[in-house]
């Protein structure tokens, strides 16, 4: 199943390393990643489409939990 995650991140080093690896921990496989800078500079609007037989809230749950993901929303594609 596909999924799109929606996600707000604080402009940090290594941020998007940190979701992509949780992504894939978790069993979830990024298929496409597309990523602005908001206009503040601080934080990016990330949206990423995964691949994964597992629940999506574990995934959601997981990403919530680092430092760097400021809100997280997972809906299934279409």
């Amino acid at each position: 199943m596909h999924y799109q995650l929606d996600l707000t991140l604080r402009h940090a080093e290594g941020a998007l390393a940190r979701v992509l690896g949780t992504a894939e921990r978790r069993g979830f496989q990024p298929i496409s990643v597309d990523g602005e800078a908001q206009p503040d500079g601080d934080r990016w609007h990330l949206r990423m489409t995964v691949e994964g037989e597992r629940a999506p809230e574990s995934l959601q749950q997981q990403l919530a939990k680092l430092y760097d993901c400021l809100a997280v929303e997972v809906s299934p594609c279409r």
